[in-house]
């Protein structure tokens, strides 16, 4: 089985007693550096918290070598930057509600941000592999049925549907941060 190699421990956590020490001897300095970023202590406690948790969850995989603290800091300041995007996101989202309350009003804005979600669209389309996007292609922007797609590409209607469905949970995972947006973005589309 692959290890992950963290510098920085001379040793696998194997015990609950190296967890233990691990924890008390960094938890309080990660925590502050935390909130550095977030300038909230609960918030900041939850992002060590689920740093801590998925280490011990993954202890037996993870091997440490010379430097622990460094992977810990890096890990602490990449869940504050995922909180981060998602507040940002979140406001984004209350703003544009509070600001369209006329829905015939559309703001440079929202054309910038419609026109970035149209291009992050496209481009995880592209990441697909090509059979998968195209079927994705014939079903949402072609409008064809999924047997009308088994007929003109020659597959079962299970496999279009099969292919369907991993392009859809292949897009949602790619464009998570968007959802909002997403929700947004495709309401508009339909409502014109």
């Amino acid at each position: 089985m692959e290890h992950d190699i963290i510098p920085g421990y001379p040793q696998q956590i194997k015990t609950r007693a190296d967890f233990e020490q691990l924890f008390k001897t960094h938890y309080s300095l990660l925590c502050a550096y935390a909130n550095g970023f977030l300038k909230d202590p609960d918030a900041s406690e939850e992002v060590v918290q689920e740093v801590m948790f998925k280490m011990w969850a993954n202890r037996e995989n993870m091997i440490f070598g010379s430097s622990v603290r460094s992977y810990l800091f890096r890990a602490v300041r990449n869940g504050c930057m995922n909180v981060i995007k998602h507040l940002k996101i979140r406001e984004e989202y209350r703003n544009w509600r509070e600001q369209s309350g006329d829905d015939s009003f559309r703001s440079k804005e929202d054309e910038m941000i419609a026109s970035e979600l149209e291009q992050k669209i496209r481009t995880a389309i592209d990441h697909l592999p090509m059979e998968r996007r195209k079927v994705f292609i014939m079903s949402r922007y072609d409008g064809l049925t999924y047997s009308q797609i088994s007929e003109k590409l020659k597959i079962s209607a299970k496999t279009v549907e099969n292919q369907m469905g991993k392009a859809l949970k292949s897009l949602r995972e790619e464009l998570s941060d968007y959802l909002p947006w997403l929700m947004l973005f495709f309401y508009d589309l339909f409502r014109s």
